[in-house]
């Protein structure tokens, strides 16, 4: 007689799923997880949940594997033990009982790549619309990518002259500065959200996702002006998770792709992406006396040792040490 238990038992990538929704996780971390958790699966070539058995010899092998075998970074080897802890833990109940003594992946220390004052101004120039509305703000507010494209209208105060950043690493929030300069050229931007947001309405549209279930404790938040996305998407599309039809946030790819296009046009020959605007915020801050710890409340940085990276590009040259060349004058 078939086990109508395991006959009815979900399939395990679907479990998976519902688990981080119930738990509240954003689709970029469940797309993440149930990538790993594939991978890890057909690395032991695995048919059912019994071969998912024993946990730690298994978990120790396949994370050594990404060590030696694909030379991944080391937070790319913890985001994999991230995924398997997950299943684990939340979806197979089972806990880990033994350490997992894996090969670790080489850690190196790497300065950021930081852009000049100038460097900055050349490559801003070189950008327009939205892209360059949302460059001015990661390096106008230190903001990572995801945070400043998840902005919402009611997390920017003008008069303040501050921003809200809602659930960034983490999952915390946090205050940081909003560059005055940006005000009209935002305020704009913002007009034509708004008539944007207005059609969506008028065409039986105009909600956005919220996070953490205030949709069900709030009907009507999700068409709120308040709520509504300071960098929408072109175009509605269907929610893969509630299919529900609503207007994303505009996809990170599009400002990177812009940012890259202007930095190949200003011909610099730096590897800088979006977060490099980032570092710049931080490194001149800190060439303008700003405290380090100010500095760190503002970029999020849990650690201060996080933080302190940016005081070591402010040497200039080799640990402040100036070249023996510059004393022969030849």
């Amino acid at each position: 007689m078939p086990d109508s238990t395991k006959s009815q038992q979900p399939k395990l990538i679907d479990q998976v799923r519902q688990v981080l929704r119930l738990h509240h996780y954003s689709i970029h971390t469940e797309r993440s997880y149930v990538d790993w958790i594939v991978r890890f699966v057909r690395f032991h070539s695995m048919r059912s949940r019994e071969h998912l058995f024993p946990a730690e010899a298994k978990i120790e092998s396949f994370l050594t594997d990404l060590a030696v075998a694909a030379n991944v970074a080391p937070a790319t080897q913890n985001q994999a033990m991230n995924a398997l802890v997950f299943l684990y833990k939340r979806v197979l109940n089972h806990p880990l009982q033994d350490s997992i003594n894996a090969v670790r992946a080489d850690k190196k220390i790497n300065v950021p790549v930081v852009m000049t004052r100038e460097e900055v101004a050349a490559v801003i120039s070189l950008m327009d619309g939205t892209a360059q509305v949302v460059a001015k703000l990661l390096y106008g507010s230190g903001l990572r990518i995801m945070e400043a494209v998840r902005l919402r209208v009611k997390d920017v105060e003008f008069q303040m002259k501050q921003l809200t950043v809602r659930s960034g690493k983490g999952d915390k929030d946090r205050v940081t500065t909003f560059p005055t300069t940006l005000t009209p050229l935002l305020q704009n931007h913002l007009a034509g959200v708004k008539t944007l947001h207005q059609q969506d309405l008028a065409q039986g549209h105009g909600e956005v996702y919220l996070p953490h279930a205030l949709a069900r404790k709030y009907p009507t938040a999700a068409k709120e002006w308040g709520w509504q996305y300071v960098f929408p998407a072109r175009d509605v599309s269907v929610d893969p998770r509630s299919g529900v039809t609503r207007r994303h946030h505009i996809d990170p790819s599009v400002i990177n792709k812009a940012i890259k296009v202007a930095v190949r046009r200003a011909g610099l020959t730096k590897h800088i992406s979006a977060h490099t605007f980032r570092h710049s915020f931080a490194t001149h801050l800190l060439q303008r006396g700003t405290d380090i710890r100010t500095i760190q409340q503002l970029l999020g940085h849990s650690d201060l040792a996080t933080t302190m990276i940016y005081t070591h590009i402010l040497q200039q040259g080799g640990q402040g040490v100036p070249s023996p060349l510059d004393d022969l004058g030849v």
